[in-house]
């Protein structure tokens, strides 16, 4: 019982997306059709080129290049935080983070500030979700709604644009509140390449957890939209209130499961678009590029999780009510 428990704390959002999937399942029956294989894959693909990276030491040598150029901590906090939200535009925000909360972990323990990792990861996932707006490719609840609305992308993106440039100032007003401390480079070693066991360390490495987690989530997802109940429900809710539902859902079942269900009920996509780009900021779950950030920290650093928990939800919601109003007031 003990190792349950033990699993369960180092687990706790698989664990739960996993208890969640399986009661779904006493009330609908489950498809293996529920699970999109193409983003499972994809992640998996994506986490098996970012171990290579790793193991090929090249994380480290970008790390040394960077802190090269940085004269303190704001800066360093601000090149690393930026970079999530402009590659999030052209690479989606999953990939962005997937990628760049490794690198970014790497360079706070090279230069002893894992103090700063906390808030740094946190502002780097909000900027990944507010890069992912710029264009429709950028996160995948927007492709799905790009494929179901057919809205020209200048559209799309001004319809954004108001929520954009507000998390942005919000962005650059918390930088403000990271101290510009001088960086004290350490005394690096020469880079050696460890051949061995490489392919070993490389799929060791995986996050098979997360993975997991994402499949849970998919059948849960499935499940709940197969429930009469549930489906007659929505329909009464969802017209004429699709921001607010696609902002309460996305806290609840993510945005990507949002998008997919809400457009099955509603054609008024501008303001589902708007409520699922707001509802990806709030809870750990409302968006996947969320569980991302967190389940990479985690593994690194897991005295770090409640405070992270507590670090991250704050300021999610402080934004997401910063968007909210903004809605009311354009």
């Amino acid at each position: 019982m003990a190792k349950v428990f033990d699993f369960f704390k180092r687990e706790i959002v698989f664990s739960i997306s996993l208890i969640l999937a399986i009661i779904s399942c006493f009330f609908a029956r489950p498809s293996i059709d529920y699970i999109n294989w193409d983003t499972i894959i994809l992640l998996f693909a994506i986490m098996l080129v970012v171990e290579i990276l790793k193991n090929l030491a090249i994380f480290e040598i970008g790390v040394r290049k960077l802190l090269a150029k940085i004269s303190n901590t704001r800066e360093l906090v601000l090149i690393l935080v930026f970079t999530c939200f402009f590659s999030s535009i052209f690479i989606t925000n999953d990939v962005s983070l997937i990628i760049f909360v490794p690198f970014s972990i790497l360079t706070f323990k090279k230069v002893d500030r894992i103090d700063l990792i906390v808030l740094t990861v946190t502002l780097q996932t909000i900027a990944a979700n507010v890069g992912c707006m710029v264009l429709p490719i950028g996160a995948p609840h927007n492709i799905v709604m790009y494929t179901v609305s057919h809205i020209p992308f200048e559209s799309f993106f001004i319809l954004l644009l108001p929520y954009i440039l507000v998390s942005v100032v919000f962005l650059m007003i918390l930088l403000f509140f990271v101290p510009a401390d001088k960086i004290n480079l350490p005394k690096f070693n020469k880079i050696e390449f460890n051949g061995s066991n490489f392919f070993k360390r490389v799929f060791w490495g995986i996050d098979y957890y997360l993975l997991l987690t994402f499949i849970a989530l998919f059948i849960l997802i499935g499940n709940l939209e197969s429930i009469p109940v549930f489906k007659l429900l929505f329909k009464k809710l969802i017209v004429g209130n699709e921001v607010l539902w696609g902002i309460l859902s996305s806290q609840i079942i993510s945005n990507v499961p949002a998008a997919m269900l809400l457009s099955g009920f509603s054609t008024n996509y501008q303001s589902i678009i708007v409520g699922i780009n707001i509802g990806g900021f709030g809870t750990l779950i409302a968006s996947m590029a969320n569980l991302i950030s967190f389940k990479i920290l985690v593994r690194e650093f897991d005295s770090f999780k409640i405070r992270y928990l507590i670090v991250f939800t704050a300021l999610n919601i402080l934004l997401m009510l910063l968007l909210v109003g903004v809605y009311f007031l354009i």
